[in-house]
C-alpha cells in the first residue's frame, strides 16, 4: 500500500520530531515511524467504511420522504439505485471487513451529521444526478459512482479534516493518498474481484522477493539519519557559509539529513532520485526558498 514517496515522507516527520527533540530516544522514533506507518491503512479503512452509512442515509431519506402526510409524485415513487448499490453490500457483508473496523474503532456512528452533510452535498452534484438517471444497473456503475463520490466529496472537506485531526494526529496529511486506494478498491471490485486488506507496503506485493523490503528501506533510513545526524549537521555546517543552526529551519534539516542518509545506505539508489525525492517533500513541507536549498545541499554533499 504505501509506495517510497510515502515512506520517505514518513521518515522525515520521524527525523523531524529528533530534529525539534534530541530527547527521543531510537526506539521511541521507531514506535513512531511504526505507528504512523500503520495509520495510513487504518484511514483507508475508516474511509472505506463510510459507505455503508452514506448508503443507509439515503434510504432512510427516501424512506422518510414517501411516509410524509402528502408526498410528492417524486417522493411516493423514489429512486432507489443509490441506495441499492451493489457496493455497500459487500463491506456490509464482509466479516472479516466488519471485524477488523470494529477492532480498531474505525466506525461512523458518531459522525451522522458528517454523513447527512455528504448525502446532501452528494444528491445536488450533477454527477450524481446522472448516475441515478442512468438507466444501467451494474456493479462497474456503481463503483465508478463512488470513485466519484470519494474524488469529490472527501477531499478539501473542512469538517471531515477537522474529524480526522480529532481522531489522529498521523492522518493529517495521508488523505489524498488513503482517497486514492479507495479508487483502486472500486476499480477492484467494478472487475467482480473481493476485498481484501491490502498489504502496508508495496513491496510485500512483489510475490518473487525480488524487490527489497519497503519495510527494511524505511527503517533503515531512520536508523541511518538517526545515527549519523550529527555528522550531517557537521557536513551541512562545511558547505553553509555563516554556518548558525538557529537560522536553519528544522523542516530543512530533516529533509538534507534524511537525503544524505539515504544516500549512505542506499548506493543502489540513483543520487538523482535522492536528491528529488526530499526536494519534492520540501515544496509541501517547508518554506518557498526551501527547495533550492535543500537541493543545493544535498548537490554539494552528495555528488561532490
Amino acid at each position: 500500500m504505501l509506495n517510497r514517496r510515502i515512506l520517505r515522507i514518513k521518515a522525515f516527520k520521524a527525523v523531524y520530531s529528533f530534529t525539534e527533540n534530541q530527547s527521543f530516544t531510537l526506539k521511541e522514533l521507531e514506535a513512531q515511524l511504526e505507528h504512523s506507518l500503520e495509520s495510513t491503512r487504518d484511514l483507508y479503512l475508516f474511509l472505506l467504511n463510510s459507505i455503508v452509512p452514506l448508503t443507509a442515509e439515503s434510504r432512510s431519506r427516501l424512506e422518510a420522504a414517501m411516509g410524509k402526510f402528502n408526498p410528492t409524485e417524486e417522493e411516493l415513487h423514489p429512486n432507489f439505485k443509490f441506495s441499492d448499490n451493489m457496493i455497500a453490500p459487500v463491506f456490509e457483508g464482509d466479516p472479516d471487513f466488519q471485524k477488523l473496523v470494529q477492532k480498531k474503532k474505525l466506525g461512523w456512528d458518531q459522525y451522522d451529521v458528517c454523513i447527512r452533510h455528504l448525502y446532501e452535498s452528494l444528491r445536488s452534484k450533477d454527477y450524481f444526478k446522472r448516475y441515478l438517471a442512468s438507466g444501467d444497473n451494474t456493479l462497474k456503475e456503481d463503483a465508478a459512482l463512488w470513485m466519484k463520490i470519494f474524488e469529490n466529496e472527501y477531499e478539501d472537506n473542512e469538517e471531515l479534516e477537522k474529524i480526522l485531526e480529532d481522531l489522529s494526529i498521523w492522518w493529517n496529511d495521508d488523505l489524498a493518498y488513503a482517497l486514492s486506494w479507495c479508487c483502486r478498491t472500486m476499480e477492484s471490485l467494478s472487475k467482480g474481484r473481493p476485498w481484501n486488506l491490502p498489504p502496508l507496503f508495496m513491496s510485500d506485493l512483489d510475490k518473487s522477493g525480488a524487490k527489497e523490503s519497503d519495510r527494511d528501506f524505511v527503517i533503515k533510513l531512520v536508523r541511518k539519519a538517526y545515527s549519523g545526524y550529527e555528522k550531517y549537521l557537521s557536513r551541512v555546517a562545511e558547505v553553509t557559509p555563516k554556518w548558525d543552526r538557529s537560522r536553519i529551519c528544522s523542516t530543512d534539516l530533516a529533509l538534507i539529513v534524511c537525503g544524505l542518509a539515504e544516500a549512505d545506505a542506499f548506493s543502489n539508489i540513483s543520487p538523482k532520485v535522492t536528491i528529488n525525492e526530499f526536494v519534492e517533500i520540501s515544496k509541501y513541507y517547508s518554506t518557498p526558498e526551501s527547495r533550492a536549498f535543500v537541493n543545493g545541499i544535498l548537490d554539494k554533499l552528495i555528488n561532490n
